[in-house]
């Protein structure tokens, strides 16, 4: 996260759970971009915006004793979770680091791998992050994210709302809701879909970039579900929908068939410095 007054979501142990139900359906992307990542026992592995410690959990699975895991983060709450979570999930070193990711440290340096899961849409202008990111870096290091699009699936559910779907409008009403919430607070809601195109603009090489979507399953709505439990209040204070609403569209979730096609997904793009 960026700084913890600006971070859009949350950072109470109920957060924590809902990164942890995300952890769970973002696992094969998650594996993928570790695989992009080809990640060896011995590297220093920098991971941005480490928050609860699910991700890094999966990294430090990669790392052997002569590894090190160092995990920025500045949600003072979210890194002591990931304190505890991560105190002997392996033989390699790890590293929490409260820090704001978006001014780039003394912690970089050295670093094999940098890496985040779900961080650069909360920071503003991501992409000069990128940019700046690469010239700070030694050539070779390997760079990954993972980064969710909550707009571009919104085209195919508002086709099928208006073809007779009504259904699948609890889908385009929380989709909205997270999109009006990022654009108020200026960060991104779609930096995952352009990210391919900002890495090879600054001059990575090599890129690669795969896409994941998320069709409606228990997981995801439950994702969805816990979203408005909470930011619930900070909607209502912003305009966006009243406590009422987010109750009421929580019911219409659960109601949503299984299987009902993705209102978002989340792009794998890794590259060489």
């Amino acid at each position: 996260m960026v700084n913890s007054t600006e971070y859009v979501l949350g950072q109470s142990p109920e957060a924590a759970r809902r990164l942890e139900i995300q952890d769970r359906h973002f696992a094969g992307a998650s594996e993928q971009l570790l695989d992009y990542l080809k990640i060896r026992p011995a590297d220093r592995v920098v991971e941005l915006g480490c928050g609860a410690g699910m991700f890094s959990r999966r990294i430090l699975n990669r790392l052997g004793g002569g590894g090190t895991l160092v995990s920025v983060d500045s949600a003072t709450g979210l890194l002591e979770q990931a304190k505890a979570l991560l105190k002997d999930a392996g033989p390699a070193k790890f590293e929490p680091t409260l820090a704001d990711v978006s001014q780039l440290g003394s912690w970089l340096d050295g670093a094999d791998v940098v890496t985040g899961r779900a961080v650069l849409h909360h920071v503003p202008m991501a992409e000069l992050l990128v940019g700046r990111l690469r010239s700070r870096i030694r050539p070779g290091t390997r760079v990954g994210f993972m980064e969710p699009d909550f707009r571009a699936p919104l085209a195919r559910v508002a086709h099928l709302e208006a073809t007779g779907h009504t259904e699948l409008a609890p889908l385009r009403v929380w989709a909205t809701v997270i999109n009006d919430l990022y654009l108020i607070r200026r960060i991104s809601p779609c930096v995952g879909a352009t990210l391919a195109t900002a890495f090879a603009d600054s001059g990575y090489r090599n890129v690669q970039h795969a896409y994941h979507e998320f069709p409606c399953n228990d997981l995801v709505i439950d994702n969805m579900i816990m979203f408005y439990d909470e930011v619930g209040e900070t909607l209502e204070k912003l305009g966006i929908i009243t406590r009422a609403e987010c109750s009421k569209q929580q019911g219409l979730l659960r109601k949503v068939p299984l299987g009902s096609p993705a209102v978002w997904g989340t792009h794998v793009v890794c590259a060489e410095a």
